[in-house]
C-alpha cells in the first residue's frame, strides 16, 4: 500500500469516528436547586433553611468536570421554573448524556390520591412557592411537585439520554422533620422537611418504617440508568451540618467532598464513599442515606 493511501484512509477513518462523536455527544448537564429563604408572610411558613448553600457550594466541583449548569435559587425556585427547566433538559439532552439533578430544599409528604403508594402518601419537594397547609380555594397544592412527577420527568430523561447515558439525582430533603438530633451539639440545628402531611382531609402522616438502605428502580432497555441518593429514610430527619461557620445539608456536603475526589461516572463506587462518610459523621448517627439505582 502506497504511503498516500494510507493516509488517506486514515483520515477517512478519523472523519467516520468524529461523525460518530458528533451524533452522540456525551454531554454533560446539571439542573441545581437551592432553597434557603422561603417566604414568611403566610401562616405556617416554612422554617429558613440553607439550600442555597448547596448548590453554591457543588456548582464549581461540577463546573471543573466539564458539565453545562443550570442553577435556581430561592425565590427564582418557583414551581413553574423548576418545571420549565426540567422540561427544557428533556428537549435538549441526547443520547449518551450525563445527568445530574440536585434538590436541596424542604420536602413534605402530600395525601396520595390515585392509589400507588402502599402508605397512602407521595413525596414531594417543595418549591419556592408551594405553602405548608391546604386551604380550599387558597392553595390546593399545585406548586408541591410529588415523587410522581419527578418519575414522569425522569423517565422522559432516560429516554432521550439512552442506555449509554446515565442519570443521578440528589434529594437532600425529607419528609419527616423535628429538632431532634443524635449528638448534642452547639450547632444551631436546622432540619428540612415536615411531620405534618399536606391533606385535604386532615389525615395524619405516618411514615412506612422502611430500613433498606439500597433499592432497585426499573430497569428497560431503551433508557439509562439512574442513580438517586436521598439524605435519609422516610421516617428519618435530615440534618444540616455546621462547616467552617457555614451550614450545608449534610448529603449534598458529603457529595461534593467526595467529588472534588472524584470524576462523576457511570460506576456507582462513588455513591458508597458518600455513605461510608455520613455513616462515620457522628452528627448524623440517626440519618441514614438511602440509595435508589437501576443497575
Amino acid at each position: 500500500m502506497s504511503r498516500g493511501l494510507y493516509i488517506k484512509r486514515m483520515i477517512v477513518a478519523l472523519m467516520l469516528c468524529l461523525g460518530t462523536m458528533s451524533v452522540y455527544p456525551q454531554a454533560k448537564r446539571a439542573l441545581l436547586v437551592g432553597i434557603s429563604d422561603y417566604p414568611q408572610e403566610s401562616e405556617g411558613a416554612w422554617s429558613p433553611i440553607h439550600g442555597a448553600n448547596d448548590v453554591k457550594l457543588i456548582y464549581p466541583t461540577l463546573k471543573r468536570q466539564g458539565f453545562e449548569i443550570t442553577k435556581l435559587c430561592n425565590k427564582v425556585a418557583e414551581a413553574k421554573k423548576i418545571r420549565e427547566e426540567l422540561a427544557e433538559l428533556i428537549e435538549s439532552c441526547k443520547q449518551n448524556d450525563t445527568i445530574y439533578l440536585h434538590f436541596s430544599c424542604h420536602g413534605q409528604p402530600v395525601e396520595d390520591f390515585d392509589g400507588d403508594e402502599g402508605d397512602g402518601w407521595d413525596e414531594s419537594i417543595v418549591p419556592y412557592d408551594a405553602q405548608k397547609h391546604y386551604r380550599e380555594g387558597f392553595y390546593v397544592g399545585e406548586n408541591h411537585i410529588t415523587d410522581d412527577e419527578l418519575h414522569r420527568y425522569l423517565h422522559d430523561i432516560r429516554i432521550k439520554v439512552g442506555p449509554h447515558g446515565f442519570v443521578y439525582v440528589v434529594l437532600d430533603a425529607c419528609h419527616a422533620g423535628s429538632s431532634y438530633r443524635g449528638e448534642n451539639t452547639d450547632d444551631k440545628i436546622y432540619t428540612r422537611g415536615t411531620n405534618k402531611g399536606f391533606s385535604s382531609s386532615n389525615k395524619l402522616f405516618a411514615p412506612r418504617i422502611d430500613k433498606r438502605g439500597t433499592l432497585k428502580v426499573e430497569k428497560v432497555d431503551a433508557m439509562s440508568d439512574v442513580c438517586i441518593l436521598e439524605a435519609c429514610r422516610a421516617y428519618q430527619v435530615n440534618c444540616e451540618i455546621c462547616e467552617d461557620d457555614n451550614y450545608f445539608g449534610s448529603l449534598s456536603y458529603y457529595v461534593n467532598a467526595t467529588l472534588t475526589q472524584t470524576s462523576l461516572s457511570e460506576s456507582l463506587e462513588w455513591t458508597e464513599e458518600v455513605r461510608k462518610s455520613m455513616e462515620s459523621d457522628i452528627r448524623l448517627v440517626r440519618q441514614n442515606l438511602v440509595i435508589e439505582s437501576s443497575e
